[in-house]
């Protein structure tokens, strides 16, 4: 019994303290709760300001909302510090810096993979190499980007496939943006008969590119003789197009397919189909001709002997 009364006394003793410390705190805890709340009105504000001015600068969502959420988050965390200091709570305050530094540390070491994508994303948003609507060839995929976020990169493939990239692997292998400059080359093989006039060739091709679909008037059609092939000689026919869709480029290909086949047509020019020769001359440098006529004596002196037999 007299160590439940004791137990008790001390508890009673103990409650009295942080009843007494915490009437003693009343002031700082209301200026706490002031600070608290202004910190979150002014961090507000800044926020706010600054999204209009950050968007004068740059035209990347995903970057400008990671800046802003940052600074909205430092903001937040001063104001909180500056809390828990007149609070008297300054060990808190240097306990909670060291857990954030470990546990930064580790979270770094267990998520590399996604810590190396956010940060390909912060650089490609801040180099801007390619923006959405570009066509794009990487790591083997060819489409429109359709959405660029601090992790992936969103390709719509031309055959409809939608492939999510990740930023590291976008950022670290080579890259081709067909929509930068606008326009594209199409280089076109041909054959003509070896029996053909090469300059009326030329000609005749050159000008039934000129009203090509989407071409660039302002360069040249090129007729150029490249190499001479089993059964034909073979030239390309080069030539710009306006480029702002995957269609554009292949309409204009099938376009000048068809314009020179009809202009080959017109003008009697021949495309010539593959040959191919066989030589018989195996034995002995004989030639078809002399084996086939060796074995027609054969087959003659073999019926010969088979009517004198009967």
């Amino acid at each position: 019994m007299k160590d439940l009364n004791k137990t008790v006394e001390l508890l009673w003793g103990k409650l009295e303290v942080w009843g007494e410390q915490g009437v003693l705190m009343l002031p700082n805890i209301f200026v706490a709760i002031i600070l608290l709340i202004v910190t979150f009105y002014v961090a507000g504000f800044i926020r706010g300001w600054l999204e209009k001015f950050i968007n004068r600068f740059s035209h990347s969502a995903a970057l400008n909302n990671l800046v802003l959420t940052l600074l909205y988050i430092g903001m937040l965390m001063v104001g909180f510090f500056f809390v828990l200091n007149v609070l008297n709570l300054d060990r808190v305050v240097i306990s909670l810096l060291a857990g954030v530094g470990i546990l930064g540390l580790a979270l770094g070491f267990a998520f590399q993979d996604i810590a190396a994508n956010f940060i390909s994303g912060v650089i490609i948003a801040v180099q801007k190499p390619f923006g959405v609507g570009d066509n794009i060839e990487t790591n083997d995929y060819f489409g429109t980007i359709e959405r660029i976020t601090l992790r992936t990169i969103d390709i719509r493939q031309v055959t409809g496939e939608l492939v999510k990239l990740p930023n590291k692997m976008v950022f670290e292998n080579p890259l081709t943006n067909f929509s930068v400059y606008g326009t594209r080359r199409i280089d076109l093989e041909v054959g003509i008969s070896y029996g053909e006039d090469l300059e009326r060739v030329q000609q005749v091709v050159i000008e039934a590119l000129e009203d090509v679909k989407n071409r660039v008037k302002t360069k040249a059609v090129e007729v150029m003789y490249d190499s001479f092939g089993d059964s034909s000689i073979n030239f390309k026919a080069r030539f710009w197009v306006s480029y702002s869709r995957q269609v554009d480029y292949v309409g204009a290909k099938s376009d000048a397919i068809i314009r020179i086949k009809k202009a080959f047509d017109a003008n009697d020019i021949l495309i010539p189909f593959p040959i191919r020769t066989l030589d018989f001359g195996i034995k002995g440098g004989e030639t078809l001709t002399e084996q086939l006529q060796a074995m027609n004596v054969s087959v003659k002196d073999g019926q010969a002997l088979g009517n004198n037999g009967k």
